[in-house]
């Protein structure tokens, strides 16, 4: 893929991201266990559950597949966290851009080098994405997402098991 597919799609991601909004509260520093929550948001949990978490303050997705949040720092600025609903439940919470501060319990931050991530977790099933790969972590129910952009970290993400983890 040539560096204006990259662009493009990048440029996606972000106007999805970008959807009118108030301003969102997901936290600023805050940690990924892969295979249980990202920021305290886990898959499966209910929109109610993830209002608790995260505060009722998001932008709503019009042309995702799945009923989808965006919880942004700031309105129409790509970069925070968001969540995918199907049949009231949880089924992809991510981060979205590269927001700073937020990390695994090992260490692993968003910036890293993405080879961080084999060295953490070891060799990790590499899936293609537009303009981006997803390094999966297996798990018995819950498959943990680490999104890598030009060989770097770009985000973190959880999944049920066997669900694609593209955004």
């Amino acid at each position: 893929m040539g560096p204006r597919a990259v662009a493009v799609a990048i440029a996606a991601v972000a106007a999805i991201a970008m959807i009118p909004s108030s301003t969102a509260a997901p936290p600023r520093e805050a940690e990924f266990v892969p295979g249980r929550s990202l920021a305290g948001v886990r898959v499966g949990m209910t929109p109610a559950q993830v209002l608790q978490a995260w505060g009722k303050r998001h932008g709503v997705c019009r042309k995702c597949p799945d009923r989808t949040w965006y919880f942004n720092y700031r309105p129409f600025t790509p970069e925070g966290a968001g969540v995918a609903f199907r049949r009231g439940r949880v089924v992809h919470v991510f981060t979205v851009w590269r927001p700073s501060g937020w990390k695994t319990p090992e260490g692993l931050v968003l910036g890293a080098p993405a080879s961080d991530v084999s060295r953490t977790y070891g060799s990790l099933d590499r899936r293609p994405c537009t303009g981006y790969h997803a390094l999966l972590k297996p798990g018995k129910r819950v498959e943990s997402v680490f999104y890598v952009f030009r060989d770097k970290v770009w985000g973190f993400g959880l999944i049920p098991k066997n669900a694609s983890p593209c955004l």
